[in-house]
């Protein structure tokens, strides 16, 4: 007779408990970088609603961002450092392919020994690793987690490229995810389409550089093919994520997209015919496209400034290279 093997379970909810945000210490402002481009304040700020984005000192790397965003995210959740077992980045910037940034970030916050591990899904992936972190808690692999997006673009940027660069910036943004008594994360609508693969990518490889047959690789995009696709597609991927969370978009108190473009977000609002009582996420006016850190930046910011949304539902969507895309609706903590 074989002996049975015991499967952990967990709680049947979670919910987001504090948001943490380090962003990076220089303000960069437009006039700063339309030379190499050949462009202009106004051409940037009406094609992107960018005014001005952050960048980290050169000193600073995304590790250094992580950890402070993840230490302030722990302080206001008042959970304790050491209870935290589960640390996931979600990152396309961590400086060095090994060792993990989470790993080195678990350590930094007090959380050691936590399992810990980085995750690459681009500008969806503080909502992949929000619906990572709420399955391994309800399955018992975890009991508390600290979920971070953490980049500084500013080391992948070629100042010359009008397709990308002057849209990006550097922060990292957090979250303690933990059991709740109420549902506080809804289920995830995400995916991916590698078939647009190239449509915002690196345009070379690591051992292309080693080799000489390319310069320092950097982020590059296909401008109008991306906004066709997130206006028309992941509007539909966010009607999708009110149908799974059992709501409609007159209950949200809030919706916070990736901050990619401002008028990609002006366009969703219309499109899923958001409420003027809803309060929109608008940080890329002044943070920049920051990938993975923008939805945690974005947020952490709108409870700040708004607090009577404690409580409230709000809808947030991240899409970007990959392609790959997620959605899910979310209490605010």
């Amino acid at each position: 007779m074989t002996a049975t093997l015991k499967q952990a379970s967990g709680p049947q909810y979670t919910r987001i408990l504090a948001y943490g945000a380090a962003r990076g210490e220089n303000a960069v402002p437009n006039d700063d970088l339309i030379g190499p481009i050949d462009s202009s304040d106004e051409w940037i700020r009406q094609r992107t609603g960018i005014v001005t984005r952050v960048r980290a000192d050169k000193e600073t790397d995304a590790v250094d961002l992580a950890a402070i965003a993840g230490a302030e995210a722990i302080e206001k959740s008042g959970i304790p450092a050491s209870d935290i077992d589960l640390v996931i980045v979600a990152t396309i910037s961590n400086p060095r392919q090994s060792p993990s940034v989470s790993a080195i970030v678990a350590d930094r916050v007090g959380a050691n020994p936590a399992a810990a591990y980085d995750m690459n899904a681009a500008c969806a992936g503080y909502a992949y690793a929000i619906a990572q972190a709420d399955a391994l808690i309800r399955s018992g692999a975890a009991h508390y987690a600290l979920v971070i997006g953490a980049e500084k673009l500013s080391d992948v940027v070629d100042p010359t490229d009008r397709s990308i660069s002057f849209l990006l910036g550097d922060g990292a943004g957090a979250a303690v995810v933990g059991p709740s008594e109420t549902p506080g994360i809804a289920p995830a609508v995400w995916g991916s389409d590698g078939s647009k693969s190239e449509v915002v990518a690196m345009n070379g490889t690591l051992t292309q550089f080693r080799d000489g047959e390319v310069p320092w690789p950097t982020l590059r995009q296909e401008g109008p093919a991306v906004f066709r696709w997130a206006v028309w597609e992941m509007a539909k991927v966010a009607r999708e994520a009110l149908d799974v969370a059992g709501i409609e978009a007159s209950d949200l108190a809030a919706f916070i997209p990736h901050q990619a473009n401002m008028r990609i977000i002006d366009e969703f609002a219309k499109q899923l015919k958001l409420p003027e009582t809803t309060v929109i996420a608008r940080d890329i006016e002044t943070t920049g496209n920051t990938s993975a850190a923008s939805i945690p930046l974005a947020s952490h910011r709108l409870m700040a400034e708004h607090p009577e949304l404690s409580g409230g539902l709000a809808l947030q969507i991240g899409f970007g290279a990959g392609l790959v895309f997620a959605a899910q609706v979310v209490v605010l903590p």
